[in-house]
């Protein structure tokens, strides 16, 4: 029998994505509440976020259509999302609103490309959580980069419903990182 070296790398990636998903889910949460959901894609749902990401483009050269090429050569799409709108009751303010039930209260509310509003301790924790996933793609060698562009395309795609914001990291193994010098 042959395996080839790319059908090998392949099914690595697929390993690796679903070791990120799981240091994501075990990120420290504040109060230990988890509103975090994954997803991988690969091969055409992957694609369909990079023709998303094309769609949202305002010129041939700009970011967007940067991102769209970045997702269409990578082989896999990490995709992590916060659920909410969800408070923890800190009463902080940063959320715009003056306390957690002004916010609850408020609901969710459609943005430029995400929903909100969204408590600021919801947020340090995906932050933290996608940390955690870059991390353990990058310990496994596995070129990566965080993608607000692509979690954009996938949230207009309705990919994660309960989500109001969504990150993409794509990964890719080549003998250059695709991801950085474009």
């Amino acid at each position: 029998m042959r395996i080839t070296g790319s059908e090998e790398e392949t099914k690595a990636l697929i390993d690796v994505a679903r070791m990120m998903l799981l240091a994501a889910r075990t990120a420290p949460k504040g109060k230990g509440i988890d509103d975090l959901e994954s997803m991988i894609l690969t091969g055409n749902e992957k694609d369909v976020v990079a023709k998303e990401l094309r769609k949202m483009s305002n010129a041939p050269d700009d970011h967007w259509t940067r991102d769209a090429k970045n997702v269409e050569d990578c082989a896999v799409l990490v995709l992590i999302g916060l659920k909410g709108p969800k408070a923890l009751g800190t009463q902080c303010g940063a959320c715009g609103y003056e306390n957690c039930s002004q916010m609850l209260k408020a609901g969710r509310k459609e943005g430029h490309f995400f929903a909100g509003p969204t408590c600021i301790i919801k947020a340090l924790d995906m932050g933290i959580a996608l940390g955690s996933a870059v991390k353990t793609a990058q310990i496994h060698n596995v070129d990566n980069r965080i993608f607000f562009r692509a979690g954009a395309a996938a949230y207009g795609l309705n990919l994660m419903p309960d989500s109001t914001i969504i990150i993409g990291i794509p990964l890719a193994v080549t003998g250059k990182n695709i991801f950085f010098d474009r």
